[in-house]
C-alpha cells in the first residue's frame, strides 16, 4: 500500500499550478449569508464582498448559468475567467443580506428553490413573493419539493417529488425551471436517469471541480463557498474529465472504505487519491486504471473522495444513508 503524502492541499496545488497554463470555468454555490448561527453553511457579508472584489480585480467575468450552459451545448471553448454563482435552498438571508450585495456588483445568479420550505412558510426561508422579487435580478432553478435524500427514495417517491414540486413552481412562480440541483449534492445513476425525464437543460452536483468544453451538461461540478472556503484554491482547480469512479459508488454500508478505483486518461502514469480526513496518497496508473487499496473505518457520515492527475482534480461526495 502506498504511503500517505503528508503534503497539505495548498502545497500540492502550488506545485501543480507551477505547470498550469489554462484553467476552466468555475461554478460556485452559496447557502446562507451573514447568519452566524450556521457557520458551516454561512458566508459572512465581508467575505462575500472580498470574493466579489477578487473577481473584479483579477479579471474574472461573472456570467449567467444560462451563458455557460449554452456554450457547452454548442461545444464552444469555455473561457478560463468565467465564474457562475448559484445559491441553494432559498434561505431568507439571501433575500435580506446577500441580494443587496449581488445587486451592488451587478452579478447574475441562480437560486435553487426548495419548494416545501416556502409552501409551508418555514421561518428561515423566502416567501413566494420574495422569490418573485429575487427573479427580477437573477434566475430560479429547481432543488426538489421535499429536499429529501433522494437516493434512498423509491422511483415512485422520486417521481411524486418532481411532479408536486414542478407543478407548484409553475403555479406560484410562473416559471418552468431549466436547471436542477440534487438535494445535499447526492445522486446515483438511477436518480440521474429519472431527472433527465423532466426536460432540464442542465443538472448540477456539489462535487468540487470545474467546467470545461466537453463537461457533462447533466453532471456539472460546483464548489461550495461556505464556512472557511478558500476561493483562490478553488479557482486553481481544473476539471478531470476522463475519470469514471468505479469504487466506491455509494457510501460503504459497513462504514469501511477498502478501495478507490477509477478509469482515467490511459496516457497518465501517476495520480494522487484524496480521502477526506485521511489525506493524499500517491498511486500509479496502469492502463488507465487507478486502484488504491486501503482499510479506513469511516466515522463521518459524509466523505469526499478525490483523484488528481497533473493539474486536474475530480472530487465526489458520498453520504451514509
Amino acid at each position: 500500500m502506498s504511503k500517505q503524502l503528508k503534503i497539505p492541499l495548498l502545497l500540492i496545488l502550488y506545485f501543480a499550478t507551477t505547470f498550469w497554463l489554462y484553467a476552466d470555468a468555475h461554478i460556485f454555490v452559496y447557502h446562507r449569508f451573514g447568519d452566524s448561527r450556521h457557520p458551516s453553511t454561512n458566508t459572512s457579508l465581508q467575505e462575500l464582498r472580498n470574493e466579489f472584489n477578487y473577481f473584479k480585480k483579477n479579471g474574472y467575468q461573472v456570467v449567467k448559468l444560462e451563458t455557460l450552459v449554452d456554450a457547452l451545448k454548442k461545444g464552444e471553448e469555455i473561457p478560463d475567467n468565467w465564474v457562475v454563482l448559484t445559491i441553494d435552498d432559498n434561505f431568507k438571508t439571501f433575500y435580506t443580506n446577500g441580494l443587496p450585495i449581488f445587486k451592488e456588483f451587478g452579478y447574475p445568479f441562480t437560486v435553487f428553490v426548495y419548494l416545501e420550505a416556502t409552501e409551508k412558510k418555514y421561518p428561515d426561508y423566502t416567501t413566494f413573493a420574495q422569490l418573485r422579487e429575487i427573479s427580477k435580478y437573477g434566475s430560479l432553478g429547481y432543488h426538489s419539493y421535499g429536499h429529501a435524500h433522494m437516493t434512498t427514495m423509491s422511483d415512485e417517491q422520486i417521481h411524486q417529488d418532481f411532479k408536486k414540486g414542478l407543478e407548484l413552481f409553475k403555479t406560484e412562480l410562473g416559471i418552468t425551471p431549466k436547471y436542477f440541483v440534487y438535494p445535499y449534492g447526492e445522486y446515483d445513476e438511477n436518480l440521474a436517469k429519472i431527472s433527465k425525464e423532466y426536460g432540464f437543460e442542465a443538472v448540477l452536483n456539489q462535487n468540487m471541480g470545474a467546467v470545461t468544453k466537453g463537461s457533462d451538461i447533466f453532471d456539472l461540478d460546483r464548489s461550495a463557498l461556505v464556512g472557511n472556503a478558500k476561493l483562490k484554491t478553488y479557482l486553481d482547480f481544473d476539471e478531470l474529465q476522463e475519470v469514471e469512479f468505479l469504487e466506491p459508488t455509494i457510501y460503504p454500508k459497513d462504514r469501511r472504505l477498502t478501495q478507490v478505483k477509477a478509469k482515467v486518461n490511459p496516457q497518465a502514469t501517476k495520480a494522487v487519491v484524496y480521502i477526506s480526513g485521511h489525506g493524499w496518497h500517491p498511486v500509479k496508473v496502469k492502463e488507465g486504471i487507478i486502484d488504491y487499496k486501503t482499510s479506513i473505518k469511516l466515522t463521518d457520515k459524509r466523505i469526499r473522495v478525490g483523484i488528481m492527475v497533473g493539474t486536474k482534480l475530480k472530487v465526489k461526495v458520498f453520504r451514509a444513508e
